[in-house]
Parts: structure tokens; C-alpha cells; sequence
């Protein structure tokens, strides 16, 4: 099957509603990381749209960060109630509150069920809204004792990517956007078009947000067979018995160093990384097959269906026959 047969198959829900809500000082990289993601249009390739996005904003310019630029042309404030998903405020300049405006806008959509993400110090913004309160919240390992101090009855989760608390998903800094976005896109129409997604923006799939963030460490020590082509080599062969002797042996290194190689690198073990290509390529197969589930467990390397059942209700929160009907392609 090729990378893109899916493309064609019709989907018959509507394009999802992403508003992306800026205001002063707000960061561009998080805010153009969502763009690409959500905004982009890729009809072509997919033969449907998966999100109608559009920029909100309190005011009618908006100064960015540094004042480096103005943004202007988002739609008002008052559209964010149309909105299925909000992109919340993120700013470096921390001290500095919220507009009472956008703090309403937050509760107000929060109270009508809409999901809402905070992409690195959106956090704050999420957390000053109140929305926070007795929830879980990843933020830039810089800021977490600041965040923790500021925020007490908020569940601070400092050393991974992202956090998913059902309706409230939160970021660590820089990339984790990006993560968590393609989280997201996973999450709402399965991994088959997260996967077009990530491939268009030439960027991995496999960070899965219980990874540890990229704190300062060194540089990991040159080889003669590069980390990379041991998981392209890895990805491959799925279906076979591979472990930690069978990724030495490809990478021609020690345990000792391939598990720091996977830290310093991923942010993961070996084995936690391998489980989890196994059960995106398991959630594929349940998309694009219709193979009974010892199959796709044989396949994913999975083992049995029990244990796939395990694993997928674990990472989509649903049962592998919920996953198939919500997911599967439609002839």
C-alpha cells in the first residue's frame, strides 16, 4: 500500500474548527507551528479537509513578540465561541497578566466543552483563566519551579512533552509544539493522517508526549553506524523479535551506550520507543485492513491480541473495534 493510498477515501465528518487566539507579545514559532499543522490546506492529498483554522484576537493589531512585528486581519474575539479547539496566548514575558478579555474568552469556551491547548507558556494563560485548577500541565522545564510556585494547585509535569488531560492539552517549549499538534491531528482523525501531516512537514512522528524534554546535556558521542539508521532499520522489521541485543547488534554498540544514545537523543529507552512504533503501526494496520487483531498483533509485533488490546485502549483511551470504527478508511 503506498504512503498516500488513503488519500482518497471520502470522510464524512466536518472540517474540525481551530481559532488560534494571539495577543501582545504572543510567539510566533508556537503560533506558526500551529498554522502549519491546522491551517494549512491539503486537500490534493487527502481529498478532504480535517480543520477550518482562523487567528482571533482582543484587539484589531496585534504587537508580537519583541515588537519584532504587527499582526492584524484575525477575526474578533467573539468568534472563538464558533470554535471547537483553541489555541491559547503564549508569551515570553511571563510577569505580564492577561487581558480580562481573553481570560473571559478562555472560561467561556471552557465552560461549553471546547479543547483547549496551551503551547509552552500558554500554560500561564490557561492557568491564570482558572481552567487549570486540580488539572495536569507540561510547561519548559526553565519555568516549571516558576510556574509550580505561581500555580500551586496545578499538577506540574516538568520533564515531558506534552501533556493530554482529555479537553486541556499543554506543551513544553520549541518543537514540543509541534508535538503535540501531531498529537492532536492522531488523536482526531488517526494515525494514517497525522502520518501525510508529518510527512509534509519532514518531522518525526515517534516523540510521544511521555518523553522526556532535551535538557541541557552533551552532545552524544559520534558512531560508526548513526543511531538513525538503526530505527529505520528497526521500523522495518517490526513483526520480528527485537530487543535491546538485536539494537546493539545493528548499532554496533554496548547496552550502556545505546540506552544513552535513545536518552540523549529521543528522550526515551530503547524498548519504550520500540512499543511505541509497534502500536502506531498497529493503529495503522486498524485503519487500513481489515485483518482480524492476532493478525495486526503478529504483525505490529504485538505479540497477542490481549496485549494489543492493552496497549491501544491505553494510548487512544478506546478499544481496538472503537478505534477501527472511528478510524478505519472508508471504501
Amino acid at each position: 500500500m503506498s504512503q498516500d493510498s488513503y488519500a482518497a477515501a471520502p470522510q464524512p465528518r466536518r472540517p474540525h474548527a481551530v481559532a488560534l487566539l494571539v495577543d501582545e507579545g504572543s510567539n510566533p514559532f508556537e503560533m506558526s507551528c500551529a498554522i502549519e499543522v491546522f491551517g494549512a490546506r491539503r486537500r490534493p492529498q487527502l481529498g478532504f479537509e480535517p480543520y477550518r483554522t482562523w487567528i482571533a484576537s482582543p484587539v484589531r493589531t496585534v504587537p508580537m513578540r519583541d515588537n519584532l512585528f504587527s499582526l492584524g486581519g484575525g477575526e474578533d474575539i467573539a468568534s472563538l465561541d464558533h470554535a471547537d479547539t483553541i489555541v491559547v496566548p503564549n508569551r515570553p514575558d511571563v510577569e505580564t497578566t492577561c487581558r480580562p478579555s481573553v481570560v473571559e474568552a478562555i472560561r467561556r469556551a471552557h465552560r461549553r466543552g471546547a479543547r483547549l491547548i496551551g503551547l509552552c507558556t500558554g500554560a500561564y494563560t490557561l492557568a491564570e483563566a482558572g481552567v487549570l485548577a486540580g488539572r495536569r500541565a507540561a510547561v519548559h522545564w526553565q519555568l516549571a519551579d516558576d510556574f509550580a510556585r505561581r500555580h500551586p494547585d496545578v499538577q506540574v509535569e516538568s520533564d515531558v512533552l506534552f501533556v493530554d488531560d482529555d479537553d486541556i492539552l499543554t506543551s513544553a517549549g520549541s518543537s514540543a509544539a509541534l508535538d503535540l499538534a501531531l498529537h492532536v491531528v492522531r488523536k482526531d482523525w488517526g494515525a494514517e493522517i497525522a502520518n501525510h501531516v508529518s510527512r509534509r512537514l519532514v518531522f518525526s512522528t515517534f516523540r510521544d508526549g511521555g518523553q522526556t524534554q532535551f535538557v541541557e546535556r552533551p552532545l552524544p558521542e559520534a558512531s560508526t553506524v548513526p543511531l538513525a539508521a538503526t530505527l529505520r532499520w528497526a521500523t522495518e522489521r517490526l513483526d520480528q523479535p527485537l530487543g535491546i541485543r538485536e539494537l546493539c547488534l545493528h548499532a554496533n554498540v554496548g547496552a550502556t551506550t545505546l540506552h544513552r544514545r535513545f536518552r540523549d537523543e529521543l528522550g526515551t529507552t530503547p524498548l519504550k520507543w520500540l512499543t511505541m512504533q509497534r502500536v502506531q503501526h498497529c493503529r495503522r494496520l486498524l485503519e487500513t485492513t481489515d485483518l482480524p487483531l492476532d493478525g495486526i498483533a503478529r504483525l505490529s509485533g504485538l505479540g497477542t491480541a490481549a496485549n494489543l488490546r492493552e496497549l491501544i485502549r491505553r494510548h487512544t483511551g478506546l478499544s481496538p473495534s472503537a478505534y477501527r470504527r472511528q478510524f478505519a478508511a472508508r471504501p
